[in-house]
Parts: C-alpha cells; sequence; structure tokens
C-alpha cells in the first residue's frame, strides 16, 4: 500500500506492522456532523476497511474535544453546561457514524478524562527546556524547537497569518514569539478550571491529543489523521510538542482529508455553509450518503452540490440491482488495487461501475468501501 505523506509531500510506502496504531483527531462537540466531518471519518473508515482486508488489526484512536473555546463560547451563549452541550452534540454525532457505517473507534477518549495526563505532558516539556511559563500560562518555545515546520512547510508569514485565523492569538503580550503556542492556559472567570503547579486552569487545543495520543497508543503511532485544516496550527504544534516531550518520532506517517467545499468555500461552522449529516438522513438512505463521498478522492477539494445524493442514490440501486450471490473476484482485486494505490476511491467506484454494467455482481467490491448491498451495517 502507498499513501501521500503531507510531512513528505510525496505518495510513500506504507509499512506497518501487524497492528496498525492510527489517531484521527474526533470532534468539538458544539454542533452537528457536517458532510466535511463525515468526509474524513469515512476516509479513515475505507483506509481501516483495506487494512483489514491486507491481514492487518488496526487500532484507531478518535478524540471528543470536550474542553475547548469554540465550547465553551457555544455552550456560554446557548446558558448551558458546556459538559451537557459536548455530551449532547457527542451523541448524536456517534448516531451519524453509526448510520454511515463508520467503524467503532479502539478507543474515543474525551479530553476532560485525561487532565492529570495533560499536566504530567506539560511537566515533561518544560523539563525537556521546550516551554516556559508567563503569566499563569505555559507556552512552547518555539524558538528551541529546531524541526517546528516539519509537516506543514509553511513560511514564517503564512503561519502567522493562519495562527491569527485559528485560534493561535499571535497577538498573546507574554509570548517571547507570537508562534509560541499555549500549554497551558488561565481560565475565563466563567470557565472550567483545574490545579496544576503553574496555577489554576485549563488544557490549551494542541496539548490535549498529544497526551491521549501517548496515553492510548505510545510514544510513535503509525499515522496521524484528520483534516487538511488542522496540519497548522494543530498537526505541527502536537508534533514539536510530542517530540519534544519524549525524544521520539510522534507520527511515522500524516494523512489528512482535503477540504469539502460549498459554493467555492470551505464548509465549515464559522460560515455557516454546512450540510448536515442528520438533515440528509431524513430523506436518502445512508448508505448512499456515504457512497456519495467516497466518490471522491480524499486529497482533492471537492465541492457539494444538491445532485450528489441522487447521483450516488441511483448509482446504489444499480449496484444492488447486479446481485446475483455469485460475486466477482475480479473486480474485488481492482478495487483492491485501487485502494492501495494512495487509497483512490473514486477509481474503485469506476471499476464497480464497469463490473455492474456488465452484469457482475459488486458484493464483495463495494463492502471494501464500507458499503453493503444487503442493507446490513458492519462496524
Amino acid at each position: 500500500m502507498r499513501l501521500y505523506d503531507t510531512a513528505r509531500r510525496a505518495v510513500v510506502d506504507f509499512d506497518v506492522g501487524e497492528t496498525v496504531t492510527m489517531y484521527t483527531c474526533g470532534i468539538t462537540p458544539y454542533d452537528a456532523t457536517h458532510v466535511g466531518h463525515a468526509a474524513v471519518y469515512l476516509t479513515y473508515d475505507v483506509l481501516q476497511r483495506r487494512l483489514r482486508d491486507r491481514g492487518h488489526r488496526t487500532h484507531c484512536v478518535r478524540n471528543v474535544t470536550d474542553v475547548d473555546d469554540d465550547l465553551l463560547r457555544k455552550a456560554r451563549d446557548l446558558g448551558v453546561h458546556y459538559l451537557d452541550l459536548a455530551a449532547a452534540e457527542t451523541a448524536r454525532f456517534d448516531d451519524d457514524m453509526a448510520a454511515l457505517g463508520v467503524i467503532e473507534s479502539w478507543s474515543e477518549p474525551r479530553a476532560t478524562s485525561a487532565i492529570a495526563d495533560i499536566r504530567g505532558f506539560i511537566g515533561m516539556v518544560l523539563e525537556s527546556g521546550y516551554a516556559y511559563v508567563a503569566d499563569g500560562n505555559v507556552y512552547f518555545d518555539v524558538s528551541s524547537f529546531d524541526r517546528f515546520g516539519q509537516i506543514s512547510h509553511l513560511s514564517r508569514d503564512e503561519m502567522l497569518a493562519l495562527a491569527a485565523e485559528r485560534g493561535g492569538r499571535p497577538d498573546d503580550p507574554a509570548k517571547r514569539d507570537p508562534l509560541d503556542f499555549v500549554l497551558w492556559q488561565v481560565s475565563e472567570p466563567d470557565e472550567p478550571s483545574w490545579d496544576s503547579l503553574w496555577g489554576p486552569g485549563r488544557p490549551g487545543w494542541h496539548i490535549e491529543c498529544s497526551a491521549l495520543a501517548l496515553r492510548e497508543l505510545g510514544t510513535t503511532i503509525d499515522l496521524h489523521g484528520g483534516g487538511s485544516d488542522l496540519v497548522f496550527p494543530h498537526h505541527e504544534c502536537e508534533a514539536a510538542q510530542s517530540e519534544a516531550a519524549t525524544g521520539e518520532r510522534f507520527a511515522r506517517h500524516w494523512m489528512h482529508q482535503a477540504m469539502v467545499e460549498m459554493d467555492g468555500e470551505k464548509m465549515s461552522k464559522s460560515l455557516g455553509n454546512l450540510v448536515f449529516v442528520s438533515e440528509l438522513r431524513k430523506e436518502w438512505d445512508p448508505t448512499a450518503i456515504r457512497l456519495a463521498i467516497v466518490a471522491h478522492h480524499y486529497r482533492h477539494p471537492w465541492s457539494w452540490t444538491d445532485d450528489l445524493m441522487g447521483q450516488a442514490s441511483d448509482r446504489l440501486d444499480r449496484w444492488r440491482a447486479a446481485v446475483d450471490g455469485h460475486g466477482d473476484d475480479e473486480v474485488l482485486e481492482v478495487v483492491r488495487a485501487a485502494l492501495d494505490d494512495d487509497l483512490d476511491t473514486p477509481q474503485a467506484v469506476a471499476a464497480i461501475d464497469g463490473a455492474v454494467h456488465e452484469g457482475r455482481d459488486p458484493t464483495a467490491a463495494a463492502a471494501l468501501l464500507g458499503v453493503f448491498l444487503d442493507g446490513s451495517v458492519h462496524r
């Protein structure tokens, strides 16, 4: 199998052992699951299905960021407790993932379950000389880590622009360098707070995933993933603080899902241009929703349009009509080869279309995409 590695900027061999350890950044649960979320998790779902088909075990951890600026802001606006909001939205997300047939995570830890781990992790970074305390906050010192930029390969100006756009607060006067990022921060009066050696406060965004990955999977993981909007600052900062703390490589392979767009812009909560899975499910078969998404290559941005669901539903009907109980090994092998070639799901879908056109049963090949033509769900 060969996959594109974001850090190496090339399609490379994905060499792994019998058990493949994976960490995919999960949701910040303050709103419903949109198609962009679904695209991320379906990509890693198809990857796991092919890895298991190849004889591997997969241990995929997907966290829940249940303490975060966005979540706290939304809870404040709604006048509800942040954990109540997080629990409700996580349940809705899990229901959507189950409907789409996404393999259940090997572990789905919450950030608030790891406060002790996070404090210990921050202590490791401080002891290693890569962080400093200022005004009750703990910051990572990017000047001390010469590999900062190893994943994103961005210029300093590009990093500063994205940090400002994505909550990095480069204008924070307590920082030695605008690119330094927070590991522990002082809580606002109405925010949750935990005691620490540096004073009461709460974790920074990036530190949660590092602590959870280390706790759940060990020092070095085979693959780390998420949406491409997480490359910087989130994954760049994760890698820096993790390698600073342990002295070991954090992830052997970085894999990112491209953005799903609507009207030429990234589909996002901040822009309000979202297509929610729960709304699509009211009208369409969840398997057709899945098929509409996996028909696009994970590495190329694509736009959601109103006609996609009709096309996917018609395709699913054609595939189901071709089932005759005999299967077809030839198309199965073509789909396997497509998935081994940088998870080329469009090529896999095209191969199944061709087999169906010739009257061949695509059941086994479709199952590799998580599309079960008998209407069942296998998680």
